[in-house]
């Protein structure tokens, strides 16, 4: 798979409402469904099943959950060195684990923004600096 696949596939999401543990393109998902879906579309079936997690899940156990899981299926690669169809992490507070993915796309991110829906934030400095780990897709072409 190429990068510019990845884009595509993660852009093909825009529009689709935000529903908190979802992963259904054009009927609901979260920011980890946004990933998950991208992932089922050009990778094939999930490598392990998403558990149960409530909204405030980083907050009450205060474990890095989603890095951990990233860091299993996805290869990490320097923050600095994120290209387009990367998967970034997020660290929406300090001191708290990350919590909020999303997929660069030509200076944005696409990701499932809560009680919104999927879109395309520009990349200012208020989400460049909570970015906390970059990965690429496994099977990525050079």
């Amino acid at each position: 798979m190429r990068r510019d696949e990845i884009v595509a596939a993660a852009r093909g999401w825009i529009g689709t409402p935000y529903r908190h543990q979802a992963s259904l393109k054009g009927a609901g998902c979260d920011c980890l469904g946004l990933v998950r879906g991208v992932w089922r579309e050009l990778v094939g079936a999930e490598p392990e099943a998403a558990p149960a997690y409530t909204p405030d899940w980083a907050e009450a156990l205060g474990e890095e959950i989603l890095l951990e899981a990233a860091r299993r299926h996805l290869h990490e690669v320097p923050v600095g060195m994120a290209l387009d169809g990367d998967v970034v992490l997020f660290r929406m507070g300090m001191g708290v684990p990350a919590k909020h993915c999303g997929i660069l796309a030509g200076g944005s991110v696409v990701h499932a923004y809560w009680g919104r829906a999927v879109v395309e934030t520009r990349l200012v400095n208020w989400w460049q600096r909570r970015i906390v780990a970059a990965f690429e897709f496994p099977g990525l072409e050079d």
